[in-house]
C-alpha cells in the first residue's frame, strides 16, 4: 500500500516510539501495532513551526471547501496552542495566505463541491450532465473517487458508467449534479495524470513577441523575467513559450493590442488570419 519495505515500516514505528509516543505490538494472528489506549497526546509534541503550518493549510482549505469538518479541525488544532505561544504561532500562520478561490466565477462550484464531498464519503453514485470542450452535452452516471484542484480549477475523478472507464471531469463543465440513492463498492482507481510537464516541453516552441509594459505582469505568469529584454521605455521583447493550438493563440489574444507576435512567420500569419476572421464576424449587421 505504501510502497516501502517491511524494514522501513519497523524503522518508522521505532521513530514514533523514540518521539515519545508509546506504540504497543501484539504478535500472532490479528496482531499488529497500536498506540497505548491510555496515552494522551502532549501538546508540546507540536513545535511552533508545526502548528503554524497546520493552521495555514487548514485555513487555506476552508477558503475553498466550507464545512463543519474543517471548522472543527481548526478548533482542535488551536486547542493545542499554549497560551504563551498563541501570539507567535498566529503571527507565523498569517505570514502566508493561500486563497485559490476566484474573484468571480461559476456559482455552482461551492454547492457542487459539497455534493461531491458527501458522495465521496458515502460512496454514492452521481448523475450529471457533462459538456466537452466543444460544448457537446451528455448525461452521465459515475462513481466519484477524488477531488482535484489543479491550477485554480476544480476537477473530480470518477468511474463513468457511460464510458466504462475512469475519467477526469472538469467541475465547470458539470451541470445538474445530483447524488443518487444507489451506493457502489469502491474499485482500485488509477491516479489521474496531473503532471504533463514532459509532454508540454516536447510540444512547446519559443516565439518572439513585443509587449507593452502594461501587460508585463500577466506575461510573467507564463515565463520568467530572464526571457525579457527592454525595447525602448514602454516595451519589452519576450521569448514566449508557445504551442500551436487554440489555447495558446487565445492567450496571446488575451493581451489585446498590447502584444505583437514578431515571429516565426507562420504563427504571425495564423494570428493575422484569426484576427481577420474575427473582424469579418463583427462586420455583419445584427438584428
Amino acid at each position: 500500500m505504501f510502497e516501502v519495505s517491511l524494514r522501513t515500516i519497523y524503522r518508522d514505528i521505532d521513530t514514533i516510539n523514540r518521539a515519545g509516543i508509546p506504540v504497543l505490538s501484539t504478535p500472532g494472528v490479528g496482531g499488529g501495532f497500536e498506540i497505548m489506549q491510555e496515552y494522551k497526546l502532549d501538546k508540546k509534541v507540536f513545535s511552533t513551526a508545526d502548528l503554524s503550518a497546520i493552521l495555514m493549510g487548514l485555513s487555506s482549505l476552508s477558503s475553498m471547501i466550507r464545512g463543519d469538518e474543517l471548522v472543527n479541525a481548526l478548533a482542535k488544532v488551536k486547542s493545542f496552542i499554549p497560551t504563551e505561544r498563541a501570539k507567535d504561532i498566529t503571527l507565523k500562520a498569517n505570514q502566508i495566505c493561500i486563497d485559490m478561490s476566484p474573484w468571480m466565477g461559476n456559482r455552482n462550484v461551492q454547492p457542487y463541491l459539497k455534493i461531491l464531498r458527501t458522495a465521496l464519503q458515502e460512496s454514492k453514485l452521481l448523475s450529471f450532465t457533462y459538456a466537452d470542450r466543444y460544448g457537446n452535452r451528455t448525461t452521465r452516471t459515475a462513481e466519484p473517487y477524488q477531488l482535484v484542484l489543479k491550477s485554480s480549477h476544480w476537477y473530480w475523478q470518477g468511474y463513468c458508467h457511460t464510458r466504462n472507464d475512469f475519467r477526469l471531469f472538469k467541475l465547470a463543465r458539470t451541470a445538474n449534479l445530483q447524488i443518487l440513492e444507489e451506493t457502489f463498492t469502491p474499485r482500485e482507481n488509477p491516479k489521474p495524470q496531473l503532471d504533463i510537464t514532459d509532454m508540454v516541453e516536447t510540444l512547446q516552441t519559443e516565439i518572439r513577441i513585443r509587449i507593452h509594459r502594461s501587460v508585463m505582469d500577466r506575461v510573467l505568469e507564463y515565463c520568467t523575467y530572464d526571457h525579457f529584454s527592454p525595447d525602448g521605455e514602454e516595451h519589452y521583447l519576450v521569448g514566449f513559450p508557445f504551442i500551436e493550438n487554440d489555447y495558446y493563440y487565445n492567450i496571446l489574444f488575451g493581451f489585446g493590442d498590447a502584444c505583437e507576435c514578431l515571429g516565426p512567420l507562420h504563427i504571425r500569419t495564423e494570428i493575422k488570419r484569426r484576427i481577420h476572421a474575427m473582424a469579418t464576424l463583427y462586420e455583419k449587421e445584427t438584428g
